[in-house]
């Protein structure tokens, strides 16, 4: 007998499916190895505290559960969001089954997460949209540039046989030529290829919260979590610098215009295993998260946030996030985000090359 419960528990943790199970008074029993790690936390911390104190309130529906034990109904719900007390967000099918066993009713939670499934598919969509995107505003930048020089070339031709008085008007047609001549450059994105090299990903986010603090004029906490055992990266630092930079100042122009109380931004580094990006599978992936506490993203915005031009941003060019995503794409990462009010998430994953381990010829 010990040795069937001993195969039926190894069984259960090698299962993929989160396992969750509740007495009739909503505490939590038991959980297998999936189980543990849709909640991050261990059994012990697990078993004996109620389902409903580790999601966000309201997020449980804790009525309808006690429902489901008194009629011993079964019920499954597709595509729910878990919203975890620490800011966690999972999308996941949700099984709920009843169970008469010894010691009592008890309900049965099977949790499959799909955010996996959903990211892959969103993440070639987007990837799709965004070069698609990316090569038309440059085929019209390239357009609108030819011609933008000839009007430039011709006002200062014209100036010179001008009389002082009315040389304010070719200066005029010269300064705005430039104004939409760098504007056309930062929609045709970063114009030089990465120099790569052995670099701490801490030292470039330590950079941007030295200018953060130097930069902002509204007070805003910005507090660090770092990953101490992130190993060096091979990257092009300063673009990585500059990517985390356009998401730091958006984040801290959110907080400014929607005069957050106690207005926050959290950096943090974080390890992710055995993880596909852009069709590739890679064993390591480093995390940067930059959190904050704003009001969050408009919703009519969310799908096209990294296109060129896209801002809720009172006087925002929508240029920021475009660029961040073409330099993360330089190193073969990406940017995911998850935005709800109080709570918005940009996520840049960076390969992490197995060579990193190994002797820096």
């Amino acid at each position: 007998m010990q040795s069937t419960e001993l195969d039926t528990q190894q069984f259960l943790n090698s299962l993929n499916t989160a396992l969750v199970m509740v007495d009739n008074r909503l505490n939590i029993v038991y959980a297998n190895h999936a189980g543990e790690a849709l909640f991050e936390t261990g059994r012990k911390q697990l078993c004996g505290h109620r389902l409903d104190d580790f999601f966000l309130p309201g997020n449980i529906d804790t009525t309808r559960l006690r429902a489901a034990l008194r009629h011993g109904e079964d019920f499954t719900e597709n595509e729910i969001r878990l919203c975890f007390r620490d800011n966690r967000n999972v999308m996941v099918d949700l099984t709920v089954t009843n169970l008469q066993l010894e010691e009592g009713a008890r309900l049965l939670f099977e949790v499959k997460k799909i955010d996996q499934q959903k990211r892959i598919s969103r993440e070639n969509l987007q990837n799709a949209q965004h070069y698609a995107a990316r090569e038309l505003v440059r085929g019209l930048a390239h357009e609108i540039k030819n011609p933008l020089g000839g009007i430039r070339g011709a006002a200062q031709l014209l100036e010179k046989e001008l009389s002082e008085e009315h040389k304010e008007f070719t200066q005029m047609i010269i300064e705005q030529s430039d104004r939409l001549r760098n504007l056309v450059d930062r929609l045709l994105g970063p114009n030089s290829l990465p120099r790569f090299n052995w670099s701490n990903v801490h030292q470039a986010l330590e950079q941007v919260r030295s200018l953060m603090r130097v930069d902002s004029e509204t007070p805003i906490t910005i507090i660090r979590d770092y990953d101490p055992s992130i190993p060096p990266l091979m990257i092009d630092a300063d673009m990585i610098q500059q990517a985390v930079l356009n998401i730091v100042r958006n984040s801290i122009q959110a907080l400014t215009e929607s005069e957050t109380p106690d207005p926050q931004i959290r950096l943090v580094t974080r390890i992710e295993r055995q993880m596909t990006i852009q069709g590739n599978r890679h064993a390591l992936i480093a995390k940067i998260k930059v959190i904050d506490n704003g009001p969050g993203i408009p919703s009519e915005i969310k799908d096209t946030l990294f296109y060129p031009m896209v801002s809720s941003k009172q006087n925002g060019s929508g240029l920021g996030l475009s660029i961040s995503q073409t330099l993360i794409n330089h190193h073969g990462g990406k940017i995911d985000v998850e935005s709800h009010p109080g709570h918005t998430e940009f996520v840049i994953y960076i390969p992490i090359d197995r060579k990193e381990t190994g002797n820096e010829e």
